[in-house]
């Protein structure tokens, strides 16, 4: 076999053996996410308000925000506004619970790694949506 057929059948069966682990895997990970939509158990993600996470809050820090989504400011970029104020959030359309409309009178609880910018605008990268009430 030369060379290049060599690389093919390699490339190919390394393609395929990804593909099987990532698909049916339920096991224990060493990744760091927030729990799986399902999960009701207790948590030591801390649920915060936007003011506070704004002032306190530390680079690739997990937390659970509750509040509407006020506004799309465009891509996967929108604005959560609770009690005490709006901080921006990234929320890739996947993470989005699937079969529900929200809009700006939904209420939400977002859960995330908090991107904290010495200059320019801090956000939340969301790892998952719950819609609380409507």
């Amino acid at each position: 076999m030369n060379r290049v057929n060599k690389l093919i059948v390699i490339s190919v069966l390394a393609a395929s053996s990804t593909a099987v682990f990532a698909q049916g895997y339920n096991g224990p990970s060493t990744t760091t996410v927030a729990p799986a939509n399902n999960y009701t158990g207790p948590s030591t993600v801390p649920s915060m308000t936007a003011k506070q996470l704004l002032a306190n809050g530390t680079d690739k820090q997990y937390a659970i925000l509750t509040g509407k989504l006020v506004r799309h400011t465009g891509g996967k970029h929108y604005i959560l506004a609770d009690t005490s104020g709006e901080v921006p959030v990234e929320i890739s359309p996947k993470r989005f619970p699937t079969n529900q409309t929200i809009d700006a009178n939904t209420t939400v609880e977002l859960a995330g790694k908090f991107d904290k910018e010495r200059f320019g605008t801090s956000k939340l990268e969301v790892k998952q949506v719950k819609v609380v009430s409507k």
